[in-house]
């Protein structure tokens, strides 16, 4: 059996701020759920799997149009563990199932406002580089950033600290949600914030962290106005 594209989400059990995380009900449908309809609605994947090494997971991923090939091993779900050695884990795994994959996509399973037009933006970009990545805008200068250090308030960039925000170079980041790229560069060196990948900008709005009962609040709102 051969394969061309693949979309990996990522959704490991034991979430310890927001207990059952991936398959809390979000307006009436699993969160994970989200993640999985974006991906099928691209119509780019031969196959969408969820690596996760909890049984109630797999079952709601499967329930919505996901695969569970394997199950991930323990030493790759802990709180530690980064997400790319979970994807080389899923090419790794598939691979040696004699699947020949071109190109794969993780998906993060916390991104309900992701869009379809979102990821099919992200496999254009590929060719023009090997690596894509959502990415979105900073709210605020991050040039006149404080912190304190010793009890003491001081500007992390003192030569910015007085500058207008207009004539500050904007910043991006890493807005979490998805992350592209060939499959020889994601098990060889996904060096997927530097020259060799491409950012797909999202609006704020719809970039949102999902890691505490207020971030999920948050969410509910943002969600009731979509």
């Amino acid at each position: 059996m051969s394969l061309g594209n693949i979309a990996v989400i990522p959704a490991r059990g034991g979430s310890q701020r927001i207990p059952c995380k991936n398959i809390k009900q979000l307006n009436g449908k699993p969160l994970i759920a989200y993640s999985i309809e974006a991906a099928l609605k691209t119509k780019l994947f031969d196959y969408i799997i969820v690596s996760t090494d909890d049984a109630e997971i797999a079952k709601v991923a499967r329930e919505w149009g996901a695969e569970t090939p394997f199950t991930r091993p323990d030493e790759l779900a802990d709180h530690f563990t980064g997400t790319t050695p979970v994807m080389q884990h899923a090419l790794h795994t598939l691979i040696e199932q004699g699947l020949k994959i071109d190109k794969a996509c993780l998906i993060y399973a916390t991104c309900p406002l992701l869009t379809a037009e979102d990821i099919q933006q992200g496999y254009q970009a590929l060719s023009k580089t090997p690596l894509s990545f959502s990415a979105t805008t900073f709210d605020f200068p991050v040039q006149r950033a404080l912190s304190i250090r010793d009890g003491k308030l001081q500007p992390m960039y003192p030569e910015h600290i007085s500058k207008r925000s207009q004539d500050l170079e904007e910043a991006i980041h890493d807005a979490g949600q998805f992350y592209w790229g060939t499959v020889d560069q994601w098990l060889t060196n996904p060096a997927m914030f530097s020259e060799l990948a491409t950012p797909i900008m999202l609006p704020r709005h719809r970039v949102q962290d999902l890691d505490t009962e207020e971030d999920w609040l948050r969410l509910q709102q943002l969600m009731s106005m979509v």
